[in-house]
């Protein structure tokens, strides 16, 4: 057989077409474009915290606490070494506002806005068919509990 065959057979305009199909699928599903508005909605939301804590937050506490610096400017110097845990207080203060702001959100605000409607929501009757077999089952226990007496 032609080695060269196989190459004939081959459509790269079909193959072409075909990946353009496949990736538009992909890319354009409801999960993956809410997915990316969420990740640029979270990114910014971090960098108004960041800024939150950077300005407002931190300097507020270096006024508080008694020290000529800023708090960018605490550190330790350990044999000539400097160790920034000024900045280090500044990113763990960050996370936690953070953390605590998504906590809130997340799981309380949309846990009670979840809670609510479904409290809203009157159960469902059970149609007449399972009425029906809810009857005859309880018909077949009370059957079975007089044999076992019998």
């Amino acid at each position: 057989m032609d080695p060269l065959a196989k190459f004939s057979q081959l459509d790269p305009k079909a193959k072409t077409l075909s990946l353009l199909e496949e990736f538009k699928g992909f890319a354009f599903k409801g999960n993956v474009i809410d997915l990316a508005v969420g990740v640029i909605i979270g990114g910014s939301f971090g960098k108004i915290v960041e800024s939150l804590v950077k300005n407002i937050i931190m300097p507020f506490v270096s006024v508080m606490l008694p020290s000529q610096q800023k708090y960018v400017d605490w550190t330790w110097t350990i044999q000539g070494k400097s160790i920034p845990y000024g900045l280090f207080l500044g990113e763990v203060v960050n996370f936690l506002i953070m953390a605590a702001a998504l906590f809130f959100f997340i799981v309380k605000l949309l846990g009670w806005i979840m809670k609510s409607k479904s409290g809203e929501a009157a159960p469902i009757p059970p149609s007449t068919q399972e009425v029906l077999l809810t009857q005859i089952r309880d018909l077949l226990r009370e059957g079975t509990t007089k044999s076992d007496r019998a």
